[in-house]
């Protein structure tokens, strides 16, 4: 029944910024975002409950990233500023019945740090 639709990556050079968005199909309960490389597990990023508007925001990120939503049209936004090589990853939106189990994941989105 849900289906996610996300874009924004892209190549930007280190201190840049980038803002990503995914569109859920269906009103979530919670949505976030997780980034993967290549030979490791995916990586909770940052998560925002639908209903109050909590967030939360894992530590390398928390200053740099903020995540947000626009209620009425089930999209969840990512602001990615002052992005670092190590950010260089997959990027997946993803959406679930509350902010710790995501169930519904996005195609992914390329985002390339470098210069």
């Amino acid at each position: 029944q849900a289906h996610l639709t996300e874009s924004g990556g892209g190549l930007v050079q280190p201190g840049g910024s980038l803002n990503l968005s995914c569109t859920a199909s269906i009103r979530p309960f919670a949505m976030g975002w997780f980034r993967q490389v290549p030979g490791k597990e995916r990586d909770f990023l940052s998560s925002i409950d639908w209903a109050t508007g909590d967030t939360s925001y894992e530590d390398s990120v928390k200053g740099r990233f903020t995540i947000s939503r626009d209620n009425a049209n089930n999209i969840v936004y990512l602001e990615m500023n002052r992005l670092r090589p190590e950010d260089t990853a997959v990027y997946y939106c993803a959406a679930g019945p509350a902010v710790a189990t995501m169930v519904t994941w996005g195609q992914g989105t390329q985002v390339t740090v470098s210069s």
